[in-house]
């Protein structure tokens, strides 16, 4: 039997339950960011979150500024029965509507994480190659953080402000292989723009590894709906 979903705004309090519920990361991306909550048969099943990503000039390699360009930075959901390159993709029209002047929508499969794209591959996203990943950095409290949440010095801006971070030589350097990236464009003569930089969706090798893209955190706690306050409009 079909399942009913319905793809909305949300909240701050709903996308922050969402990724530290169903997200491997546990955490919000950089503001601004752009929050799709999804429900199915009338159950909040998690978020769509949408932002300007970790690279200033996420846009630059396809001749586009800050205001034309997103990256789909989570896609933090429980168990449900609808596609999630379907629920993607209503999240994607919904943002079209939002900023008319988006021309592409970035992202990136991590495969430290086991992921290779494959909700990507079947939403017909471009793979244009691989993204080279920074390193993570582990406190000696056992933090895990990204390379702009340390310094040599022990201070970075932060906000518009120098900001107290944790010092890179009293942190363990954990190398990351790099990303996937893909690409969706938002219309007809972006396509045509990027369609030269298509390669070959990458495919498993290994027997046994994994081959879907909604990771384990996100399954395996089931049932959990936030209360109606956190189901509201975006901010």
């Amino acid at each position: 039997m079909s399942s009913s979903l319905k793809l909305d705004w949300c909240s701050h309090e709903a996308a922050k339950y969402a990724v530290e519920h169903w997200h491997y990361s546990k955490s919000l991306p950089t503001p601004p960011v752009v929050k799709v909550g999804v429900w199915e048969d009338g159950r909040y099943i998690g978020a769509v979150l949408f932002s300007r990503g970790a690279n200033n000039n996420l846009g630059s390699p396809y001749g586009l500024g800050a205001t034309e360009v997103c990256e789909l930075t989570r896609v933090a959901l429980d168990k449900h029965d609808t596609p999630t390159s379907r629920i993607v993709a209503v999240a994607l029209r919904m943002m079209r509507k939002l900023a008319p002047g988006l021309r592409l929508c970035v992202s990136f499969a991590d495969e430290n994480q086991g992921h290779l794209g494959t909700l990507y591959q079947a939403g017909g996203w471009i793979y244009a190659g691989r993204a080279k990943s920074m390193p993570k950095f582990i406190t000696p409290d056992g933090q895990v953080l990204h390379n702009r949440q340390v310094s040599k010095t022990g201070v970075m801006p932060q906000y518009g402000r120098l900001t107290r971070v944790p010092l890179i030589s009293d942190c363990k350097v954990v190398t990351q292989l790099d990303k996937w990236r893909y690409l969706m464009p938002l219309d007809a003569e972006m396509r045509a723009k990027i369609l030269p930089l298509a390669k070959p969706y990458p495919k498993r090798t290994c027997v046994g590894s994994v081959v879907s893209d909604t990771g384990a955190d996100q399954a395996l706690e089931g049932g959990a709906t936030p209360t109606p306050t956190l189901q509201g409009a975006t901010e």
